[in-house]
C-alpha cells in the first residue's frame, strides 16, 4: 500500500477578481486602490427575440369527430345498451401501462 501524505487544511475564500481594482492595488496599495474609481462594464442591452412564423401545414385545426358515431354511442350509454368487456378493458390498459414505462 503506498502512504501518501494530505497538506494541512486551507480556509476557503471568495474568488479574486482581476481587473482593473487589483492592479491599482497591487501597483500603489490599498490607499491607490481606493482612489482610483472603477467603473464595472455594463452588460450590453438584451435585443428582441427574432419574430418566428408557423407554417400552416403545422398548425393542428380541427379534429376530426363523427358527430354521427358520438351521438350513437352518447345513446347506448344513456339506455345502458354500450358493450363493456372488463377483459378488454384491462388488456387495453396493462398495454398503455407497458407502453409509457418503455424507453424511447
Amino acid at each position: 500500500m503506498s502512504s501518501f501524505e494530505i497538506g494541512a487544511s486551507r480556509p476557503v475564500s471568495a474568488v479574486p477578481v482581476t481587473g482593473p481594482a487589483i492592479t491599482a492595488a497591487s501597483a500603489g496599495g490599498k490607499a491607490a486602490a481606493a482612489e482610483t474609481a472603477v467603473e464595472t462594464p455594463k452588460a450590453p442591452a438584451p435585443a428582441a427575440a427574432p419574430k418566428v412564423e408557423t407554417s400552416e401545414a403545422v398548425k393542428a385545426g380541427a379534429a376530426p369527430v363523427d358527430q354521427e358515431r358520438v351521438k350513437t354511442i352518447r345513446h347506448a350509454v344513456e339506455t345502458g345498451t354500450y358493450p363493456v368487456f372488463p377483459a378488454k378493458i384491462a388488456d387495453a390498459m396493462i398495454a398503455a401501462g407497458m407502453l409509457l414505462r418503455s424507453p424511447k
